[in-house]
């Protein structure tokens, strides 16, 4: 970890599809200001969290997004690792934090793209405030979250507090890579989807 203890940004964005299309301009879509933080964070009502259990799955209705959840550890460097580059389509969760309902600040992370086109977390930077999260877990039960907030950040300005700092209710960043793009070194940042536990489906259990 680095001293601070905080992550860092993701271990691969090197944009395979946008380095093998050339000069096309074809880029992945950037959240809007509008979906930024305005002032502080959301303070919406949240549900209580939920024990740990580790997830499987998570969906993401608005952009239609449904994959598969994968252990993710973190990279020689420090860095947040993603799925391997032959697994687009599946997301994956930093097993080494929290698990996404419980209590604290869960990480899900996975490709903009790669070989074959648009991967998993493509359109990640549609996403709107409000809009919402589900997390398939393995205890039964889903946690619902909703979107507070989408925004992106430069890979040198990235803001390590923000996006993994401790929280005392459930919450689940999404990321994946973003920013301008360097045909050289790929993604010079990273898109985040901030969210929060608001509601739970499934069955109850002491």
């Amino acid at each position: 970890m680095k001293s601070n203890g905080w992550l860092l940004a993701l271990a691969v964005c090197a944009g395979v599809w946008l380095v093998q299309n050339g000069a096309r301009p074809v880029t992945p879509p950037a959240p809007s200001a509008a979906e930024a933080f305005a002032t502080g964070r959301h303070t919406d009502a949240a549900a209580p969290p939920l024990p740990p259990s580790p997830p499987v799955r998570l969906r993401i209705p608005r952009i239609a997004v449904d994959t598969p959840l994968t252990r993710l550890g973190l990279a020689a460097d420090n860095s947040l690792e993603v799925p391997p580059a032959d697994r687009g389509g599946v997301a994956g969760w930093y097993g080494g934090g929290t698990t996404p309902g419980a209590r604290g600040t869960a990480i899900v992370a996975g490709h903009v793209d790669d070989a074959d086109g648009p991967a998993v977390f493509y359109k990640l930077g549609t996403l709107r405030r409000g809009n919402r999260i589900e997390v398939l877990r393995e205890d039964g039960r889903t946690a619902v979250f909703t979107v507070d907030a989408v925004e992106v950040y430069e890979n040198d300005a990235f803001p390590d507090r923000k996006v993994y700092g401790a929280s005392r209710r459930a919450e689940l960043r999404v990321i994946t890579c973003g920013g301008p793009f360097d045909p050289r070194t790929g993604y010079r940042g990273n898109v985040v989807a901030f969210a929060h536990l608001v509601g739970v489906r499934g069955p109850v259990r002491s």
